[in-house]
């Protein structure tokens, strides 16, 4: 009897494989494709890691035995939600024992006949580790863009460090004690100007083709503009493509973060520096499509008012810059470069840190190194002065107001968002 030869064996291992194949592939091509999803709204954390704060800190507990109840103000439909929760600062893991998401009414109150349980691996709650991000279930949820959410969290036990977004621009609450999660309102609730753990809505079975992602501080993050109102520049950028005619959908995401700078952090109100929280904050998020990058005006003014050790050249954030931006081409998005507003007369403001922003700016309009380029400085800058915002504008000499935000917005070129 012949043996077998080599030949035999790999022959037989190819028809093998071929068999294997064709069954992965009908398996494959059998299971049901879903919707793409879409970051309808989003948060930042402007907390810091634990090993970058106080040693007195590891010992607080923010939450115990308490619901939060946060409001999100989502920028695109869908028939599908799952949220995002993060314990991306805390120092210790995080109990969430039940979440719930519905439609709100007004303040603490909902609309009771939307209200539903959220899971997470078919279960009511989570322990979410120290450092992680976690999704919920794909629930059906029938999402209007430019609604507001209700999505309430209840914590049954010491919470140690939040994740928490500072400048909200939007009223939280947060129980005395107890479970609220399926609560119609929380009358005792005490109102919040922060988010927490909440760092993210995603739909899908909706129009929105893609996300666009706002990255910037806190004129991104719509500091000056009035609370519950959703006046922040990102978001009326939102309403102005959705009204536009012959543009895709789009949901708008905000990856704004107050106090943000791109080289440096010092500060647990300001958060990580942006080449640090760009893969979490930015990368991350679902379908990503463009990105309008607008920060460095903090680079600049905190090197001098809060850290000379941290001062930088208009080089060394451009070169801030090409790194954010090979980043996110590497995933195929595009990078849309912003000016920076005016900002004679705020409290960190000095000449040099005007020449900065000057040199920054030219760079931003002429290099040719974005692949487009937003001209906000000229959308808000006084006429008379344009190192300064008009009193119009603003009521600090740094941060846009209500009319301010409306003017960065209105005066954005919607067909950059054109898809090709």
């Amino acid at each position: 009897m012949k043996l077998p030869t080599i030949k035999h064996y790999l022959l037989a291992l190819l028809v093998s494989l071929s068999i294997s194949a064709g069954f992965v592939t009908t398996q494959a091509s059998a299971q049901p494709q879903t919707d793409t999803w879409v970051t309808a709204w989003a948060m930042s954390p402007s907390t810091l890691p634990p090993g970058m704060l106080p040693a007195e800190s590891a010992d607080h507990n923010e939450f115990d035995d308490q619901t939060l109840r946060q409001i999100a103000h989502v920028t695109a439909a869908g028939d599908t939600v799952r949220i995002r929760l993060s314990n991306t600062h805390g120092n210790k893991p995080l109990h969430v024992a039940a979440a719930s998401i519905a439609r709100q009414s007004s303040g603490t109150e909902i609309d009771v006949a939307s209200l539903q349980s959220l899971t997470f691996g078919g279960q009511p709650g989570i322990i979410i580790p120290r450092g992680a991000t976690v999704f919920s279930d794909p629930m059906p949820f029938p999402v209007e863009a430019f609604s507001s959410l209700s999505i309430s969290l209840y914590l049954p036990e010491p919470s140690g460090l939040p994740t928490t977004h500072r400048a909200a621009m939007q009223t939280a609450y947060v129980s005395e004690s107890g479970d609220y999660t399926r609560s119609a309102s929380m009358d005792d609730a005490r109102e919040i100007s922060f988010w927490h753990y909440l760092t993210a809505v995603d739909v899908s079975g909706g129009d929105a083709v893609s996300t666009i992602v706002t990255v910037g501080d806190s004129i991104t993050d719509g500091v000056g503009s009035t609370v519950d109102t959703n006046n922040r520049w990102p978001n009326l950028f939102a309403l102005r493509l959705r009204d536009a005619p012959d543009m895709p959908t789009y949901a708008v995401a905000n990856a704004g973060l107050s106090g943000n700078r791109v080289l440096h952090e010092r500060s647990p109100m300001f958060g990580e520096n942006l080449l640090a929280r760009f893969e979490r904050d930015v990368l991350a998020l679902s379908n990503v499509s463009h990105i309008v990058l607008l920060e460095g005006i903090n680079d600049m003014g905190m090197s001098v008012s809060m850290a000379t050790d941290q001062e930088v050249s208009a080089e060394q954030i451009i070169a801030g810059y090409r790194q954010v931006a090979e980043r996110a081409w590497a995933h195929g998005i595009k990078v849309i470069g912003a000016t920076l507003t005016p900002f004679e007369g705020a409290g960190y403001f000095s000449e040099a840190g005007e020449a900065k922003r000057q040199q920054l700016n030219a760079w931003i309009r002429d290099s040719g190194f974005f692949d487009a380029v937003i001209d906000f400085e000229s959308a808000v800058a006084d006429p008379d002065n344009r190192a300064r915002l008009p009193s119009s504008f603003t009521s600090d000499n740094l941060h846009p107001n209500d009319a301010g935000y409306a003017a960065m917005a209105n005066s954005i070129d919607l067909t950059l968002f054109n898809q090709e």
